[in-house]
């Protein structure tokens, strides 16, 4: 694997226009492939696009780019599952988590008057943890983490080593909050998907590791919720730069390499 070229390969998919124009966000995700696996990238994209269940798209992009910069390996935060029986439980507990990965509990309290607030938004919002501002200032559009992936075969190996049945869900929301929690100026993630049939979401922070809650919304809500609370920036961009640009493999059980060349 080492030496081979990498590509970025991600896809996005909207239904009544493109999200440009004022499309309703249906799906998106992306891979990391070798020049072999593009044809695989590629048909496992489309494939989400055109059967998830917010909706037939009548736009979607597929964009593959080969990858310059060195990609950094990084092992997966540790996970936990937590039953709720409720909504109201689930959120109770989701506001204590964050709470203990060190958000002031006035800026929890913050970051629910924005959810409300910004219920369209399709990306993820940056919150100051001093001083509860909004960083990204990008309205509805929010902060896009790209080119990250877990391989197949090493996501398959940790699943059997923690008892798990291999989500691509799970997989695709691990690596998003690995990549995201592994910069030192994010204290917390909050999550809960779009998809109006799935109703769990999750806590995640390098101190308290990857937290699932199995209820934070009802079935049939269509609002989801990116937050991650960070502190310490001293320059936005150079952070938002590292979520959209710096290429990530999560790789499990191997101690000796960080990057690929």
């Amino acid at each position: 694997m080492q030496g081979d070229p990498f590509y970025s390969v991600r896809m996005r998919a909207a239904k009544h226009n493109s999200h440009e124009n004022g499309g309703k966000h249906i799906s998106g995700g992306e891979m990391i492939s070798t020049y072999d696996t593009i044809k695989y990238a590629v048909n496992e994209l489309v494939e989400k696009a055109i059967t998830h269940s917010r909706g037939k798209p009548d736009f979607f992009q597929v964009q593959v780019e080969l990858i310059h910069e060195p990609i950094n390996l990084v092992k997966p935060l540790e996970v936990q599952t937590n039953e709720v029986e409720s909504v109201e439980c689930g959120q109770a507990l989701a506001r204590r988590i964050l709470e203990n990965s060190g958000v002031p509990k006035r800026i929890v309290e913050k970051a629910y008057e924005v959810i409300a607030e910004c219920s369209s938004i399709r990306g993820a919002i940056l919150l100051d943890i001093q001083t509860g501002q909004r960083l990204d200032n990008w309205n509805e559009k929010g902060v896009r983490v790209s080119r990250m992936d877990w391989l197949p075969s090493n996501f398959e190996k940790w699943a059997i080593h923690q008892h798990i049945p291999p989500s691509s869900r799970l997989k695709e929301a691990l690596v998003l909050a690995t990549k995201v929690c592994d910069h030192p100026a994010t204290i917390a993630e909050l999550c809960w998907s779009d998809d109006p049939d799935y109703i769990t979401g999750y806590v995640a922070s390098k101190k308290i590791g990857y937290q699932r809650i199995t209820r934070l919304k009802e079935y049939g809500d269509e609002q989801g919720c990116r937050i991650f609370f960070v502190d310490g920036i001293q320059n936005v961009s150079t952070y938002i730069s590292y979520l959209e640009k710096q290429p990530i493999l999560i790789q499990w059980g191997e101690d000796d390499d960080r990057a690929i060349n």
